[in-house]
């Protein structure tokens, strides 16, 4: 198992900025993802962002030029640094892990709880 912890949401205006933060217990998988969606109530979950243990990025299309994720590979840390925020970005951000088995390639997936992350216009 996997427990992630995420922190550093709470409430902002409009064009504000918030981090958060996400740590994880254990990295069983050498080659990992680490990221964030998103859940707006209603709305199905979104990918924000995301990046790989190598370093590779990868951003939804309505928060490129905006959040940046970065990752600490030795904390087991990833970041997500929301600038220019806007009411539409309110939601529970939630914290990824995944990998595969080296063997199998069996998909294991872990989230976080979440954290709230909220707009004002």
């Amino acid at each position: 198992q996997v427990q992630l912890v995420e922190s550093g949401g709470g409430l902002v205006q409009a064009g504000g900025s918030l981090r958060l933060s996400c740590v994880a217990s254990r990295s069983p998988f050498s080659i990992n993802t680490m990221g964030w969606y998103r859940q707006a109530p209603g709305k199905q979950r979104e990918l924000v962002a995301t990046i790989t243990s190598g370093g590779r990025t990868n951003y939804a299309d309505s928060v490129k030029d905006r959040f940046t994720i970065s990752r600490d590979n030795a904390k087991i840390t990833v970041y997500l640094q929301m600038n220019s925020l806007k009411p539409e970005d309110t939601a529970v951000y939630v914290c990824y892990y995944g990998g595969r088995h080296i063997v199998t390639q069996t998909p294991y997936d872990y989230w976080g709880q979440g954290t709230q992350v909220t707009v004002s216009s």
